[in-house]
């Protein structure tokens, strides 16, 4: 990607940035702390090994996420978030608790 080429809109280039669902998922289990390929599997639950794979190399050029290999066999390796990738914290956490208040809301219009 070139930087350059960004919208001049932050919330623009936000969505540019994060632009799917799983995306946001994959930071938000990153939060937690490092996770293994296999671990994110796991947690991202609908995700396919492709679109996983590719999210994240996605993530990596943009530095929101580093891999380290460790040089064994089978090969370990593991995902974190860069210090930009933290600074996403606020932006998922936002999401979540309106996620909450809007499930609440909605069971409150049920009930009437």
């Amino acid at each position: 990607m070139n930087f350059k080429d960004l919208p001049k809109c932050p919330i623009e280039t936000t969505i540019k940035m994060l632009g799917c669902k799983w995306k946001i998922l994959i930071i938000r289990d990153l939060l937690t702390g490092t996770k293994r390929f296999c671990e994110l599997k796991k947690s991202v639950k609908g995700i396919t090994q492709k679109v996983l794979t590719s999210k994240l190399r996605e993530m990596e050029d943009l530095g929101i996420v580093e891999r380290k290999i460790y040089p064994q066999t089978p090969p370990k390796v593991e995902y974190s978030l860069t210090d930009i990738g933290y600074t996403l914290a606020p932006v998922i956490n936002s999401m979540k608790e309106w996620g909450k208040d809007f499930k609440r809301y909605t069971k409150l219009l049920e009930k009437l």
